[in-house]
């Protein structure tokens, strides 16, 4: 097996940050895969199938041949039992927003790390509480679209962040990838972190 960089099954500029902060060499392969939720699958259920079929899917089209691991994600928001996407357009953003206004969520997100026949994944779950937004506040945050390629219509890291009262659990998780689960996984297939910072491989 060849650590010296994994494949990234993601095109997520969240996730790739977040690989670089701890600093582990990556290539981006992002992968295709149906995301569609089936009937009465649970949401944690949910997000492990997505996350391991993107795994999968890099491992038979590049990383086999080339020996190297391959690390998968996938993130949901779930309310009233309900898998927040995201949003088909602003209408949509703006209707979830409200559904978070006032209340607190879960987010789960799943992580997949698979070499040939092995596969090693983790479920990190939180809950994140919003305060009380107002429409006015609502709507000027989608005119800033943010909202708009995000799971849940926000981006805990960036703009949405005033709308965040509370945390419990991995704030990084909430981002699209637990670090601290993330680096445990990598380290059972030998992959090293805390590397020299490097910009993204090709």
């Amino acid at each position: 097996m060849k650590r010296d960089f994994i494949y990234l099954a993601s095109a997520s500029p969240r996730r790739r940050a977040l690989l670089e902060q701890i600093g582990v060499a990556f290539k981006v392969r992002p992968a295709d895969v149906c995301e569609t939720r089936r009937p009465r699958e649970l949401p944690g259920a949910y997000v492990t199938r997505v996350a391991r079929a993107k795994a999968d899917r890099i491992w038979d089209e590049v990383a086999a041949g080339q020996a190297r691991p391959v690390l998968a994600a996938d993130t949901a928001v779930v309310i009233d039992r309900r898998v927040l996407g995201k949003p088909r357009d602003t209408g949509e953003a703006l209707r979830m927003l409200a559904d978070l206004s006032g209340r607190s969520h879960s987010v789960l997100t799943a992580v997949v790390v698979r070499y040939g026949r092995r596969v090693l994944s983790e479920l990190s779950a939180s809950e994140v509480q919003f305060r009380a937004t107002t429409e006015r506040e609502r709507l000027a945050y989608c005119a800033t679209g943010e909202p708009l390629d995000k799971a849940g219509s926000y981006a805990i890291q960036g703009m949405g962040a005033i709308f965040i009262e509370h945390i419990s659990g991995s704030y990084s998780s909430v981002m699209g990838l637990p670090v601290a689960v993330t680096a445990l996984l990598l380290a059972e297939f030998g992959c090293p972190v805390w590397l020299h910072p490097t910009e993204t491989l090709a």
